[in-house]
């Protein structure tokens, strides 16, 4: 779908990648753009300064008041739809949509299919395996969305640079794209996260629902997590369209699955109720943990519906490497393994992170973003060999080993400055025995101690190595 941006005045919101991003490419393409940012910061002027010097205008501490004449309002991702400026453009009947939904309409008639991937867990990892299995394949590929190369960027390289697009989206996308209709797409799994920016843990799955209307061929479904199968069965959907889902046991009729160690195709083979498709083995998948498996299976999924053959699901899953601070072995000391999560910021992931070994040590603790831990304690109890806490919100956590966990050695780092992960490595590695794993899984957002998990896992990663000296 191609719209007309000549002569229309929009208000981008947000001066970071996405925001940038977006009101470069529609200043372009002859739109008369406002950039409104609430902060101040000398970066922020920098980047202001930027885009002023190529005729766009920039307000920077007022993010409340609708620029005069708007008539369209792009938003970043992470902007609350209770913003003020969200409500003025309401009032004012302005329509509010994401960079995601600004790239597709600029999408030309023989644009690249979306092949595309949402869930609270896992989605970057999966895109990234997909995107690996694409170019296995010998398509021309990207993986763009909430990763990579800004999504306005890769389009506006014309409707023939691309074979395909490897697509992930957040929940935060998923809300200001009303006009997506995907070629396939897939929801990893669904559990409570950004509850204080959807309102609601109904309002977060309708988002992340919204990923399947209009898909053409597959809605991939996760068979573990009922709740990502109503989604399939509540979306609006081409006709032909197939439910395909994934799963860890022996595949059923239009499902992928693990049969003694082989990754196996039942949906997309001529007879799907007699015949199955070898694709890969478990030990094609890095780390073979079980959530990672699952993972590949979600990303097999979309691209068997792309047609991509077999050998290049196993060859794309061989070459594919994971991004840092994603079950990360960092080094062995002492006979113990030390396992760098610190992408697991939420108690869903870290629960998946830690049903990957036994016995384990766990480093843990942040901020807890309104999240409950007793769920993710008593689930995990029994692998676990001990418990160090670091964070403002570890009390949390505590109080559910308490509760769940009261024979479990807890060691309670009562500091939050960045220095403390160096004595959790080594309350942790007092704790741990000989195959035993050190595993820092937090369950909890970074920024009480850390500019973001990254760092923090960099801490976690530097201690271990002190360990080894």
């Amino acid at each position: 779908m191609t719209t007309s941006w000549a002569g229309r005045h929009v208000t981008v919101a947000g001066l970071g990648v996405s925001g940038v991003s977006a009101a470069r490419a529609l200043a372009g393409l002859g739109a008369s753009v406002t950039v409104v940012d609430g902060g101040d910061s000398e970066a922020l002027r920098e980047r202001a300064e930027g885009l002023r010097a190529g005729g766009l205008a920039v307000r920077l501490g007022d993010a409340e008041t609708l620029p005069e004449g708007t008539d369209l309002v792009v938003t970043s991702p992470g902007w609350k739809p209770s913003s003020p400026l969200f409500a003025a453009a309401a009032a004012a009947g302005v329509e509010v949509v994401g960079d995601v939904e600004v790239a597709w309409r600029l999408r030309g008639p023989g644009a690249a299919p979306w092949l595309a991937v949402t869930g609270t867990n896992g989605k970057t990892t999966t895109t990234r395996m997909l995107a690996s299995i694409l170019r296995a394949a010998g398509l021309r590929t990207a993986e763009v969305g909430n990763i990579g190369t800004p999504i306005v960027d890769v389009v506006l390289e014309g409707d023939a640079a691309y074979d395909v697009l490897a697509v992930e989206l957040s929940s935060y996308q998923l809300h200001w794209a009303p006009s997506l209709r995907a070629h396939s797409a897939a929801v990893l799994n669904l559990a409570p996260d950004h509850l204080d920016w959807h309102g609601s843990m109904e309002a977060y799955a309708a988002d992340k629902g919204r990923i399947y209307e209009g898909n053409t061929v597959a809605c991939v479904y996760n068979v573990a997590d009922k709740a990502t199968e109503d989604l399939v069965r509540e979306a609006d959907v081409e006709e032909g369209c197939r439910a395909v889902g994934f799963t860890l046991g022996t595949p059923g009729p239009s499902q992928l699955g693990v049969v003694e160690g082989i990754l196996v195709d039942r949906a997309f083979v001529e007879n799907r109720h007699k015949n199955a498709q070898e694709l890969a083995e478990v030990a094609d998948v890095d780390p073979p943990a079980p959530h990672n498996i699952a993972n590949a299976l979600a990303a097999a999924a979309l691209a068997r519906a792309f047609g991509v053959p077999a050998t290049a699901v196993r060859d794309g899953l061989r070459a594919f490497r994971p991004d840092a601070h994603r079950i990360q072995h960092v080094a062995d000391v002492a006979g113990v393994a030390y396992v760098d999560d610190s992408k697991a910021t939420n108690t869903h992931a870290a629960q998946a992170s830690l049903a990957a070994y036994d016995p384990v040590v766990w480093i843990a603790g942040g901020l807890a973003k309104g999240a409950a831990f007793d769920e993710l304690v008593a689930g995990s109890a029994q692998r676990l060999r001990g418990v160090v806490l670091i964070g403002a919100d570890r009390h949390l956590i505590r109080e559910a080993l308490a509760r769940h966990a009261p024979e479990v050695p807890v060691v309670d780092l009562d500091r939050t400055d960045t220095g403390a992960m160096s004595e959790a490595v080594r309350e942790a590695a007092r704790l741990a025995e000989p195959g035993d794993t050190v595993l820092l899984a937090p369950a909890c957002a970074s920024m009480d101690m850390f500019a973001n998990y990254n760092q923090r896992g960099d801490a976690f990663a530097e201690a271990v190595r002190g360990l080894g000296a």
